[in-house]
């Protein structure tokens, strides 16, 4: 038997405030790391902007990635 799938309005207050809050971080996290990439010269940058880009939009591990990966130490 095919379990359900929940309902937003199945979800306990606690459970939704959770989704809510995990949603906000993800969401700040990649837009810092989009502004970020949109201010940096493309020198400032391990690989391609464009590439970096589309990584970032990949859930909680784009952003981190690029902030690990992306970004070439200052000189």
């Amino acid at each position: 038997m095919a379990k359900q799938k929940k309902k937003w309005s199945d979800l306990s207050a606690g459970q939704q405030a959770t989704i809510l809050a995990l949603g906000s971080v993800q969401l700040s996290l990649a837009a810092t790391a989009w502004a970020d990439l949109a201010t940096r010269k493309p020198e400032e940058v391990n690989g391609s902007k464009v590439k970096w880009a589309a990584i970032i939009a990949i859930n909680w591990v784009g952003p981190i990635l690029y902030f690990a990966k992306g970004r070439l130490p200052s000189m």
